[in-house]
């Protein structure tokens, strides 16, 4: 894992690949989202940490315009590229997922579908995005496969999800991910079904394929852990509600707000490394 104090600075003057800004999301008349704002950079990872229920995966459904009826935007703005995402006819929204914009979601089985095989999956995306035939998408498929250090991937891509581990499904959902070439990745709590050791290899690979390709990558996790080794920026949650944001060592190093300074002196691990305490 890399170290906090290792962390990217933000670049000056960087065009953000996203931005959201005072987004409110409501259902009749409670408010999920209140005026939530963020960023991602080129080849940096936002984190979005907060509880259960604190608005993490709604604020990515957001940004990929899947969120469940009868939840609507009701004000704010979301910008990709400089193209108003709010604003932007339903059928181009979509046309960015999957492509520039891409999900790992967290339960991989879910993810995938039971009856299809590895490389058909993956090649599927392929044949309908970059137009190639079906032998073409199966190589390519492979190709991924390698990528994201699947074991014996001629094999495996002959498998069904159920065959394969949880952290070799996981490395299937980041390929399928990346088949569309995207410039910003959403990974929500891509780990939380993993034990720690498959976690830390699947979070190291993200992190190899983002300083790779210098895509974008927004993390959400209930795990300040996992954050302070991964996350360039942070963003707080609580209640619908972002409470602190900024660079990931300064929000855990000074947090400015006591929850944030709650969630920091409950994780010893964080505490210990970023506060200099001894066991």
């Amino acid at each position: 894992m890399s170290e906090l104090l290792g962390h990217k600075d933000a670049p000056m003057g960087a065009s953000a690949l996203l931005e959201m800004a005072g987004l409110t999301v409501s259902v009749g008349q409670k408010t999920i989202l209140d005026a939530v704002s963020l960023t991602a950079h080129p080849g940096r990872t936002t984190g979005v940490v907060g509880e259960s229920g604190s608005g993490k995966s709604m604020t990515a459904l957001s940004i990929l315009g899947m969120l469940p009826e009868p939840l609507r935007v009701v004000s704010g703005r979301i910008r990709f590229q400089g193209a108003d995402l709010l604003g932007m006819p339903r059928d181009s929204w979509r046309a960015l997922r999957g492509s520039s914009i891409a999900m790992v979601f967290q339960d991989p089985l879910a993810a995938l579908d039971p009856v299809m095989r590895i490389d058909d999956q993956v090649g599927e995306i392929l044949r309908r995005r970059e137009g190639f035939s079906r032998r073409q998408a199966r190589g390519a498929a492979i190709e991924l496969l390698e990528r994201v250090d699947l074991p014996e991937p001629h094999r495996k891509a002959r498998m069904y999800p159920h065959q394969l581990s949880g952290g070799q499904r996981q490395r299937v959902v980041i390929a399928m991910a990346l088949a569309g070439r995207p410039r910003l990745i959403l990974a929500d709590e891509p780990t939380t079904a993993l034990d720690v050791s498959v976690q830390a290899r699947v979070l190291d690979l993200l992190r190899r394929l983002q300083a790779e390709d210098g895509m974008g990558m927004i993390l959400i996790s209930h795990d300040l852990r996992v954050m302070s080794h991964y996350a360039d920026d942070l963003v707080v949650m609580r209640q619908g509600r972002v409470v602190e944001a900024g660079p990931a060592s300064a929000v855990l190093s000074q947090p400015g707000n006591d929850y944030t300074r709650h969630l920091v002196m409950n994780v010893p691990s964080v505490r210990r490394r970023i506060l200099g305490e001894t066991p």
